[in-house]
């Protein structure tokens, strides 16, 4: 069985189809998905409902983001969190705009059920945005911290790479885990559409939001696939980029 990461979607469905088709997982392969499934491209509603299809023939894990959590509080209560809407958030709710209470409520059960991160069993760690607990994320005081925290990313992008693992200058965060994988800051805001790498984390979150590709990674051996640019498969939509 081989274990794949997938970073953002925001709501580009195309570029999930294009990226699995180049990754070709089988079936029984474990697919890991970082959170933020929605707010961007048009077909936020389209993707949920393509994943939980997923569950039938992968063995999947969807790590909740915070656009995850604005989505479902909309789901569960009808209230449009002005900041979300501004996020992102209206692409998502214009792709539901369609009332369908099944469909909807088995999409709230979807995102209900999330956890906020995972540690598989080779010891590598998979969440949304990070944690800020020195003792790991089991002792994370804040949970808001897993889809929001950026401080594990800024840590690990400035690590000297010089300096090694068990050293005390290591950030003892980094240190509790073989890998940790994250999402939630696009690549792109350092001038990069490529996966990277701090230390052991990688951010695979690439900026399929904005004008990035969507990248998936076989966790294992780090090899990656990606999708085009996400905006060339929604031609004339906006995704992020008006936010």
């Amino acid at each position: 069985m081989k274990t794949f990461v997938i970073g953002d979607i925001h709501g580009g469905l195309r570029a999930l189809q294009a990226v699995m088709a180049k990754a070709n997982p089988q079936s029984g392969d474990r697919l890991i998905f970082l959170g933020d499934y929605v707010d961007g491209w048009s077909q936020a509603c389209e993707l949920i409902t393509c994943l939980i299809e997923l569950r039938k023939h992968y063995t999947c894990v969807f790590i909740k983001g915070n656009h995850d959590a604005w989505c479902e509080e909309w789901l569960r209560n009808g209230t449009e969190n002005q900041v979300w809407r501004f996020h992102g958030g209206k692409h998502t709710i214009e792709s539901y705009e369609l009332n369908h209470k099944e469909r909807d409520l088995e999409h709230l059960g979807f995102f209900e059920q999330m956890p906020s991160y995972f540690m598989d069993e080779k010891n590598n760690l998979f969440v949304h945005a990070g944690f800020t607990s020195m003792h790991g994320p089991e002792k994370e005081t804040y949970s808001t911290n897993y889809s929001w925290d950026r401080t594990l990313w800024e840590t690990a992008r400035t690590l000297n790479p010089g300096i090694p693992v068990d050293s005390p200058l290591y950030p003892q965060r980094l240190k509790h885990f073989n890998k940790i994988f994250i999402g939630h800051t696009p690549t792109t805001h350092y001038g990069s559409e490529l996966p990277m790498k701090g230390g052991n984390l990688w951010n695979v979150d690439t900026g399929a939001a904005f004008r990035g590709p969507l990248t998936m990674m076989d966790v294992e051996t780090e090899e990656y696939w990606q999708s085009d640019p996400v905006f060339t498969y929604y031609p004339g939509e906006q995704g992020r980029n008006d936010d």
